[in-house]
């Protein structure tokens, strides 16, 4: 039975998105039931791309990415895949109808990883908004069950929230993006003087972009809502701690959040959320 090939598949992508990232695992499950597999599916296709273009050294990762790329536009295309992270998203794909546009933008950002790529603004920008923004939006399109005005509505609020994560990131991944991988995300910088006055220019663009972003929760369907505000309160946690270090540490210390303290954060985060004091 197709059923449970359809399920396995969900499985799969819930694996995935709990080894990769508790954050986000924790995050899903506060999102209703119904809504929770769509979302892990997107995560699992995400992440499956991203870890080519990140982990996978010993191999061609150019023909990978491109075999996955065509692999992802079959699987929509046909409606079903021998991938189980690609046919649990090409389901979610079909079922909420998530532009197409937006998956082609996040895979060009991922080809944008396999280049050493010299970042100005404008090139940043565009990387961002593949790797990060469309992501935030294709959850959007699964959280307003295809609702087109609530989702131009909460699209720019969407939209900052996936940069500031991505920022986030940037920050926290920055020992490993420069001195691993050799990418420099933030345009016009020299990484040999990365130093405290640059750390908090970015860091100011990030504050004003996680307060815009938290109207636009405030706004999300109940479904959807305290899952989102639960992420949204992860990562700025992730943010206040990289804010109190060094922009030296920062460079040679990967910044995290122990698992510990994502509880404590995340029952304080409810209880916040039924007080509606968001």
């Amino acid at each position: 039975m197709k059923k449970l090939f359809d399920e396995l598949s969900y499985q799969v992508s819930i694996a995935t998105t709990k080894k990769y990232s508790t954050s986000f695992s924790l995050g899903i499950l506060a999102l209703k039931p119904a809504i929770r597999h769509s979302i892990y599916a997107i995560y699992g296709f995400v992440r499956l791309a991203d870890e080519i273009v990140d982990s996978f050294h010993d191999y061609d990762k150019e023909a990978l990415l491109r075999r996955f790329t065509e692999q992802t536009w079959q699987a929509i295309e046909e409606g079903i895949s021998l991938n189980p992270i690609l046919q649990s998203f090409q389901e979610t794909v079909r079922t909420y109808q998530i532009d197409r546009a937006l998956i082609k933008q996040f895979l060009h950002s991922m080809e944008m990883d396999l280049q050493k790529v010299e970042y100005n603004s404008e090139l940043y920008q565009e990387y961002i908004l593949g790797s990060a923004e469309v992501v935030g939006l294709m959850c959007l399109q699964v959280f307003v069950s295809g609702n087109k005005v609530q989702y131009e509505h909460l699209k720019p609020y969407a939209m900052k929230l996936g940069s500031a994560f991505q920022k986030v990131n940037f920050l926290r991944d920055l020992k490993d993006d420069f001195h691993v991988l050799g990418r420099t995300y933030f345009p016009s910088i020299e990484m040999n003087v990365f130093n405290n006055e640059v750390k908090s220019k970015i860091e100011e663009e990030i504050a004003v972009e996680f307060k815009e972003s938290l109207a636009g929760i405030k706004q999300l369907p109940v479904s959807s809502r305290f899952g989102v505000y639960l992420a949204y309160k992860y990562y700025l946690s992730l943010f206040n701690k990289i804010r109190k270090i060094s922009a030296e540490r920062i460079m040679n210390e990967r910044i995290r959040i122990p698992n510990g303290q994502k509880l404590s954060l995340a029952m304080s985060s409810y209880v916040q959320y039924k007080m509606a004091i968001l």
